[in-house]
């Protein structure tokens, strides 16, 4: 039975309607529904968003572009200090290349899952700084790193921090701060991703460079667009507005596949080029590269994101694909300890607060995500140790995690994150304190609310609506994601002309359907269990897909949700 809630997005105006007869009225429903309120941002939309932004609008831009070419005038030894996921990894190869390219001395440094965890920490900077560094880079970590940066100063390091995600009570006094959440930053588009951060960096250090004016600024490096894709999409930032852009333009890079680590990653990952979508970097390219950094070094997947040599960048592809399979077998070994525990928690909290001294730092976020999809409850999955602990949170739309541990910063050694996701360290004396001040804050926060997963239906509609032609229309909002999730409409009372379980153990369903005398095909993947919930007469959410049989073109329903409907 479905215990989802379907919320139906309001019309958008006749008077939007009427302006815009050459784009199909749902079309117009699905791009109002993401922010698009005008003609031009529809028109701007279908085209593949708003032009870039001029870079040196990033609150200390031009501090950081000075201090930079100073360093690669003076063969300053410098360091990119990334994060280790695939976005952090993007923005550090971002920057490498770019201040390699302009003549920089440069290193990379990625911090050690396990033994460091995330962020800027101390005896890396000291480490740093022993071995000549002179000009510290971050790339998508540092803004809440506040003694961090007090400590590189002390050590006679410039740090440039840049990032993207949220400020916390203090900024950190480095050189430069560049992270278009700071209250004072005049960036017009405040979602960029730590490699769009880095990406508008290289922009503004190229166009420094080469003189070149702000008004041809998209054709300035289109060789990190695939970068950047990765990055964004792979971190689940909203892909509207200039994400948007860099997104669209990343994939058309990416599936030319010119970058030989990331053809190698396309061959051993069995996706080709021309194929690669926002699905396929998020559950097929973006796993393979996060899993070396959750079990042993972020290093590979670094080296791999640069190779330009076709039989090494091979042979790191296949060893990141074998550390991949490794994480999927760890993942679900610990997965099914965290059910068990969470199953507990529930009988008495709203927030599932876990922890395990076997629980592995890398793969913590991702049974914290699985658990908060099986019970729609905020997650956080701690590795426990006896002095202090770490561990990563993830949460549901009604309750911001980060704004929660903000309120609990006494508590804890070190945190930060987004609205839906976070990492935190704490000393682990701390931990029942912690639990029960974040269920008070939940308490508070979620009091009346029915906690259950919601729909955000973009229209209802006929299914005589449902069109070839609207699939194609459709085809033009890619990539999905955040923020411009897959379109999902609702008709009511289809009939089930009869139905049938598919695939390998009955995972799927496919319904036969007709509607107004016309009949469809609809399939419900992973709905098997519920074949039994079937009935003549059903209202049905879904994406429309095109489909080919041969040289015939039609139309298949992906089920979202569905219903019996009422009499």
């Amino acid at each position: 039975m479905s215990f989802t809630r379907w919320v139906i997005a309001p019309s958008p105006p006749l008077s939007l309607l009427k302006a815009l007869p050459g784009i199909p009225s749902l079309v117009v429903s699905i791009l109002y529904n993401r922010g698009a309120r005008t003609c031009s941002q529809i028109e701007a939309f279908l085209k593949g968003g708003e032009e870039p932004y001029n870079p040196f609008k990033l609150k200390d831009m031009h501090r950081a572009v000075t201090r930079i070419r100073k360093a690669i005038k003076r063969r300053e030894p410098i360091a990119i200090y990334g994060d280790f996921d695939v976005d952090g990894l993007a923005a550090t190869a971002i920057l490498l290349e770019t201040i390699k390219a302009l003549g920089g001395n440069v290193i990379p440094y990625i911090p050690d899952r396990l033994y460091e965890g995330y962020g800027l920490n101390k005896p890396a900077l000291r480490s740093l700084a022993r071995k000549g560094i002179r000009l510290v880079i971050t790339a998508d970590c540092g803004i809440r790193s506040v003694e961090e940066a007090r400590y590189a100063h002390q050590l006679g390091l410039d740090l440039i921090i840049t990032d993207h995600h949220s400020i916390g009570p203090e900024i950190p006094p480095a050189l430069a701060v560049i992270n278009p959440k700071r209250e004072d930053c005049p960036y017009p588009f405040k979602d960029l991703a730590g490699a769009g951060v880095a990406f508008k960096l290289s922009q503004a250090l190229l166009l420094v460079n080469r003189q070149v004016p702000v008004s041809v600024l998209p054709e300035t490096e289109p060789e990190f667009y695939d970068l950047v894709a990765l990055g964004t999409i792979a971190d689940v930032v909203p892909l509207t507005g200039e994400n948007r852009t860099l997104a669209v333009r990343g994939l058309q890079s990416l599936n030319s596949a010119a970058r030989p680590g990331l053809r190698a990653l396309m061959e051993v990952a069995g996706v080709s080029p021309g194929n690669i979508d926002s699905y396929a970097i998020s559950f097929i390219l973006g796993p393979r590269l996060n899993a070396p950094g959750r079990l042993t070094t972020a290093m590979l997947s670094l080296e791999l994101l640069m190779s330009q040599e076709e039989v090494k960048a091979l042979e790191l592809a296949r060893e990141l694909d074998r550390w991949n399979r490794q994480r999927q077998k760890l993942m679900n070994e610990q997965l099914e300890k965290a059910r068990f525990k969470a199953l507990e928690v529930l009988e008495k909290n709203l927030v599932i607060l876990i922890g395990d001294e076997s629980f592995a730092p890398g793969v913590v976020g991702l049974v914290a995500s699985k658990l908060v999809e099986e019970f729609y409850r905020p997650a956080i999955v701690m590795e426990l140790s006896p002095e202090r602990s770490r561990g990563s949170a993830r949460s549901i739309p009604e309750f911001d995690i980060t704004a929660a541990l903000d309120q609990c910063a006494d508590l804890l050694l070190k945190y930060g994150g987004h609205a839906a996701a976070a990492g935190l360290t704490l000393e682990t004396r701390n931990l029942p304190t912690l639990k029960a001040r974040l269920e008070e804050i939940a308490r508070e926060n979620l009091k009346g609310m029915e906690l259950v997963p919601t729909l955000n239906i973009d229209a209802e509609t006929s299914l005589d609506q449902i069109t070839p032609e609207l699939c194609q229309y459709i085809s033009k909002l890619e990539p999905f994601g955040y923020a411009n999730p897959e379109p999902l409409f609702l008709t009511r009372r289809v009939r089930v002309r009869d139905y049938r379980l598919v695939g390998e153990e009955s995972k799927h369903l496919r319904l036969n359907i007709s509607w107004a005398s016309k009949n469809w095909v609809a399939i419900g993947f992973k709905m098997g269990p519920r074949a039994g919930e079937i009935r003549e007469f059903m209202d049905i959410v879904y994406t429309p897909k095109l489909s080919r049989w041969g040289d015939q073109e039609g139309v298949e329903l992906h089920l979202r949700d569905f219903r019996p409907s009422a009499v």
